[in-house]
């Protein structure tokens, strides 16, 4: 997040001082100089301001869900049969049945999926590449939403964070699968974390029961 709000101001203000070069110090005929720059500091200020999304998402997860590393998890290019969406994808844990079969993600579609694009790869990538995604930090539930990373160099801080999510947190129409075992307490964590769909409220007692 930090590293978003110096981008947000570094670079507009960056674009703003080149030009203010460009005009005040310098004569039209360095304008091709300060092109590039220009297009440049300008890109990275719009990419920015559309990756600020998905950085308050992330950190809105990370103060829900705790971290927790895996190990082994399987992942691939292909379609998978229990997603809810097509792309990259990797199989977490599900919190109902740990021991039982995961639950996919998919990626969200962004200039930082290439990376993940990269490592997850296929038969021919580099088992060096490989290596980087075992083990994968995980914090959320994969029933909804979560935030994958892998290890530092050191092997003791996650960094390349990527959020991920289910359309079926977000979108009131879509397919909800995995959810027959989800709590009240799973749906209403998920909610905080940043899920959009409505808590159902308890069912009401029997008249002459106690609630």
């Amino acid at each position: 997040m930090a590293a978003h709000v110096v981008g947000l101001v570094g670079w507009p203000a960056a674009w703003i001082g080149l030009l203010y070069v460009l005009v005040v110090f310098l004569s039209p005929g360095f304008a091709f100089l300060f092109a590039l720059p220009l297009c440049y500091a300008m890109y990275r200020t719009v990419l920015q301001l559309r990756c600020l999304p998905t950085a308050l998402r992330t950190l809105r997860v990370l103060q829900h869900y705790p971290w927790q590393l895996l190990t082994h998890t399987p992942r691939g290019l292909d379609e998978h049969p229990d997603a809810e969406d097509g792309g990259i994808w990797i199989e977490f844990p599900d919190p109902a049945r740990p021991e039982g079969k995961g639950i996919p993600l998919t990626f969200v579609q962004h200039h930082r999926s290439y990376w993940w694009l990269r490592h997850i790869g296929g038969p021919r990538t580099k088992p060096e590449l490989k290596a980087r995604l075992d083990p994968l930090w995980f914090a959320g539930d994969p029933r909804f939403l979560g935030v994958v990373a892998v290890s530092d160099r050191r092997g003791a801080a996650p960094r390349r964070l990527h959020f991920l999510y289910r359309p079926s947190a977000f979108e009131q129409r879509a397919v909800r699968r995995h959810w027959e075992d989800a709590t009240p307490h799973d749906l209403e964590r998920a909610r905080r974390a940043g899920a959009r769909f409505l808590v159902p409220a308890p069912a009401a007692a029997p008249a002459g029961q106690e609630p």
